[in-house]
């Protein structure tokens, strides 16, 4: 059996699911493309983040791309003006709260992003100007725990209003909007620890 493989750029307010069982209506993946019988998403994206998901029908391929080698790189816009020391203690690991107990980040990379690449886009509107500056901060994990992301720039007191996910491996969001899907032959994954 060939496999078949997916880039996509899911949107803000999409589930990263093709099912939804709750009584309230949700936006699935489904409604963006007509995907084979099978296909599953690789690891998530909240309903409020956006970016890049890649999706597959092969599970070997699944985790192979979820596993600790393998990079994924945010962008995340922060409440207020993101300070050097900040992104210091992002880099050496931050405690952050994981299903219940404490838990410190492994190292990473993250650094201040003074100007945006295109294909982030505009997104949703975050707030009014008025209500105080933002800034975006880099981060590049090669873990995963529920919202780490979010919780990490929180736990160095700037939290999160926008996160994209902009790379998983040498995979990127460049070239692809909002919504879009492209079926790619297969994923080339170097291993990067």
């Amino acid at each position: 059996m060939s496999h078949r493989h997916f880039l996509i750029h899911k949107p803000h307010g999409y589930l990263s699911q093709f099912i939804y069982e709750k009584k309230r209506h949700k936006k699935l993946l489904g409604e963006l493309y007509s995907f084979p019988e099978g296909t599953m998403a690789i690891g998530r994206l909240d309903e409020d983040s956006e970016g890049l998901l890649l999706l597959t029908t092969d599970g070997v391929m699944s985790e192979k791309v979820r596993s600790k080698k393998v990079a994924k790189e945010y962008y995340a816009q922060v409440d207020g003006m993101i300070r050097p020391e900040a992104v210091t203690a992002l880099q050496k690991g931050v405690e952050i709260g994981v299903k219940g107990t404490r838990y410190t980040t492994r190292p990473c990379l993250a650094e201040i992003i003074t100007e945006l690449p295109d294909f982030i886009g505009p997104g949703r509107r975050i707030r009014d100007e008025r209500h105080g500056p933002t800034s975006w901060v880099s981060i590049t994990l090669t873990e995963g725990k529920y919202r780490q992301v979010r919780k990490m720039t929180a736990a160095v007191g700037f939290p999160t209003l926008r996160l994209v996910r902009v790379r998983v491996g040498n995979l990127s969001l460049q070239n692809l909007n909002a919504g879009t899907v492209r079926e790619v032959d297969h994923f080339d994954l170097p291993e990067q620890v």
